[in-house]
């Protein structure tokens, strides 16, 4: 993003949300994801990560996870790790689970978290 790109920016990404039954669960995952703190705590929300972006989770009642692969309503947050193998049976013990669909690529692979959301993993370029 060049100087004059910025400076017409309207706001800088400062979180992702997921929506949840469970904040305090879902958080303790992705801290085992990412090693990020818990940085706020409320009766409907965690929040993790000390930088300029963090991952919050939102209680929502009567949460229905999306299904992969079908499309809608949905997003997914996509994590760098230096070796797919270890990456991925490190978070299926923590919860995770593997849909039997999965993206193209040698490079990949998407799981599900505990409340159903997919996300990726994929070694550097």
């Amino acid at each position: 993003m060049t100087g004059r790109q910025a400076a017409r920016a309207v706001g800088t990404l400062g979180s992702v949300v997921l929506d949840c039954a469970d904040p305090e669960q879902l958080a303790a995952f992705y801290q085992q994801v990412t090693g990020w703190p818990v940085t706020y705590r409320s009766e409907s929300y965690v929040f993790i990560g000390e930088g300029p972006v963090r991952i919050g989770f939102q209680r929502v009642g009567g949460y229905r996870p999306p299904h992969w692969p079908e499309a809608g309503s949905r997003a997914r947050l996509d994590f760098t790790v230096l070796e797919l193998g270890p990456a991925v049976a490190a978070l299926l013990a923590a919860g995770a689970s593997r849909p039997e669909q999965q993206a193209d690529g040698e490079r990949g692979v998407t799981l599900l978290d505990p409340a159903g959301h997919p996300f990726c993993l994929a070694v550097p370029d």
